[in-house]
C-alpha cells in the first residue's frame, strides 16, 4: 500500500494542528478538570482537538493508521504510515492555566520509525510566546516557519529536562548540573533542540503519543532516545497498539549526551 504525503496535504494537516493549538489558548481560561479512571486529567478541549484532528488526518490520509490518546481506533500493520497524535501534551498543567503544554502530531513510517511532526505550542515559545514545529517526513525542521539551525554544544549535559516523577527514579549524587521540568514530555523533548543550553532529557514511562512528534524532531537534529539500561527505544506491539506506557526510563540527546547523562544520572 502506497500513500503520497504531499504538500498541498501536509500544508492542510500543519494548519489543522496549529489552529487546534490556538483554539486550546482561547478555551484555557474557561477550562474545567475532570479525571480519567486512571486518574490522569482531562478536559472538553482534549476531546475536541481529538475529534477535530482525526477527521483531518483520516480525510487526507484515509489508508493510514492513527494513535490518539482520547479515542481507540483500528490497527493496520500494513499501513504505510502511523499517525500519533496528543491532544494536550501537558493537561494538567493546561488546566491549571500555565503555558507548558502542546498540541502534538508525530508520524511513524511503517518500519515504526518517527519521521514527521506537527506540534502547536502558541503559549511556549523561544523568546516569544509562539512555537510552531512543522517537520515533514524527508523535509527540513521549520520552527515558526524559518529553517531551524540548532546551536550551543550538546555533547556536555549541564542542562536537563526531567518528568515530574523523575526524581524518584535517578540518582542524583553525581550531577551538578541543572534541572527543568515543564510539565509536558514533548517540550521536555524539544527542549535539547530548541534551547541552546539544555542539552538532554530524562523522561520517566509514559505512552506513544507523548513522545513520537518530539522523537521525530530530535531524529531530524542528529539525537536519538534510548533506554537507560543502555538498549535502544522500540515501538514494539505493547507499546503502538496495546496503549502501554514504555519502560524503563529513555535518555534523549546526542550519543555522547546519553552517554554521559548514563554516567551522572543512572536509575536507581
Amino acid at each position: 500500500m502506497e500513500i503520497h504525503l504531499d504538500t498541498k496535504r501536509l500544508d492542510k494537516l500543519a494548519n489543522a494542528v496549529e489552529e487546534a493549538g490556538l483554539y486550546a489558548k482561547k478555551q484555557q481560561s474557561k477550562i474545567h478538570r475532570s479525571y480519567k479512571s486512571d486518574g490522569s486529567v482531562i478536559t472538553n478541549t482534549d476531546l475536541a482537538i481529538s475529534e477535530r484532528i482525526l477527521s483531518v488526518v483520516s480525510s487526507l490520509f484515509p489508508e493510514a493508521n492513527i494513535i490518539s490518546e482520547e479515542t481507540l481506533t483500528p490497527f493496520d500493520r500494513e499501513a504505510p504510515y502511523t499517525f500519533v497524535l496528543d491532544p494536550i501534551d501537558g493537561t494538567d498543567v493546561y488546566s491549571q492555566g500555565m503555558p507548558s503544554w502542546a498540541v502534538a502530531l508525530g508520524i511513524l513510517d511503517k518500519e515504526r520509525k518517527p519521521v514527521g511532526a506537527y506540534i502547536s505550542a502558541p503559549r511556549w515559545g523561544i523568546g516569544e510566546d509562539s512555537l510552531f514545529v512543522r517537520l515533514d517526513p524527508g523535509s527540513e525542521l521549520l520552527i515558526n516557519g524559518e529553517p531551524w539551525v540548532m546551536t550551543g554544544n550538546k555533547d556536555n549535559p549541564t542542562q536537563v529536562t526531567l518528568g515530574s516523577g523523575g526524581q524518584r527514579q535517578l540518582d542524583f549524587s553525581n550531577f551538578y548540573g541543572k534541572i527543568r521540568v515543564f510539565g509536558s514530555t514533548i517540550l521536555h523533548m524539544l527542549a535539547p533542540v530548541i534551547y541552546s543550553h539544555i542539552q538532554g532529557s530524562v523522561t520517566q514511562s509514559c505512552f506513544v503519543w507523548d513522545i513520537a512528534a518530539s522523537h521525530a524532531v530530535l531524529l531530524a537534529s542528529g539525537m536519538d532516545i534510548q533506554y537507560v539500561d543502555g538498549n535502544p527505544f522500540v515501538y514494539d506491539d505493547n507499546f503502538m497498539l496495546e496503549r502501554k506506557p514504555f519502560s524503563p526510563s529513555f535518555y534523549a540527546g546526542t550519543e555522547e549526551c546519553r552517554k554521559e547523562l548514563a554516567r551522572i544520572l543512572p536509575s536507581k
